[in-house]
């Protein structure tokens, strides 16, 4: 069994994930286009999730570019979208592309780091929906899809951020990972197996890491693309009936770089 720092040096063979439908939340930016670009060179076709349709069209133009299987784009903004949104969403990906074999939950939202008791109702609510309301949603909606694959896995992006000041996000956090434990859970088994597991990468380059952590420098930072090794495995057949594991990496080095790197 591959060990944690294992992992994040995985290169899977050519065509690991052929003929796999997979949908990314949040596949825009930062991990979510990194693991993107590398599920599409692995032969997947991609679901593109976010809430803005130009930076999906770029996602889209670099996977065609790199002679990726033409992904599809879903614009979708988990604030505002309601359980008819998610359901239809899944509906749609049934007619378009007739399957889905896998789920990456990895859009999040961290709007300020606020002291406990000066949290605004309005600003806890939004942050719980795009959080983790919106990942069960979503979870919920495709369950009946991944249940028909052959080899079904769902990834969330986590972030133990249960400390001072992250509230919501905080709350929201350790909610997917009780939620993960317990889909987990439920799928264990012999007929209509579905792995489900939680990758914390630790800070990386991302846009929502130089938002909250102005003053921080960012170029002591890895590149998002240094984690792609994890969720490569994990959603494919190589990771087996391994279920239910919280994967934590702590400050990946600034020049951190996946073996699989063209």
């Amino acid at each position: 069994m591959l060990t944690d720092k294992e992992l994040l040096q995985y290169v899977p063979e050519e065509g690991y994930l052929k003929d796999r439908v997979i949908l990314v939340t949040g596949a825009a930016n930062g991990i979510g286009r990194a693991i993107s670009l590398a599920y599409a060179r692995y032969g997947a076709t991609i679901v593109l999730l976010g809430k803005t349709i130009k930076p999906l069209e770029n996602i889209y133009d670099e996977i065609i570019e790199a002679g990726g299987v033409e992904p599809a784009i879903y614009p979708l903004n988990m604030e505002g979208a309601n359980v008819h949104d998610y359901q239809e969403m899944a509906k749609t990906i049934e007619k378009e592309l007739g399957r889905l074999d896998g789920v990456v939950l990895n859009a999040g939202w961290l709007p300020a780091f606020v002291p406990f008791k000066e949290y605004e109702i309005e600003l806890y609510s939004k942050t719980m929906t795009v959080n983790l309301h919106a990942n069960f949603l979503i979870t919920q909606s495709c369950l009946p899809l991944l249940e028909k694959a052959k080899d079904a896995a769902i990834i969330s992006s986590s972030h133990v951020s249960n400390k001072a000041y992250n509230g919501a996000f905080g709350m929201a956090k350790a909610g997917m990972e009780a939620m993960m434990d317990i889909v987990a859970d439920e799928y264990d088994r012999d007929e209509g197996f579905i792995r489900v597991n939680s990758i914390d990468s630790g800070p990386l380059k991302t846009q929502m890491r130089r938002l909250n952590y102005p003053l921080e420098e960012i170029e002591t930072l890895a590149e998002p693309d240094a984690i792609v090794g994890p969720y490569l495995y994990f959603m494919g057949a190589d990771a087996g009936k391994r279920t239910a594991e919280h994967i934590k990496y702590d400050r990946l080095p600034a020049d951190a770089t996946w073996s699989g790197k063209e």
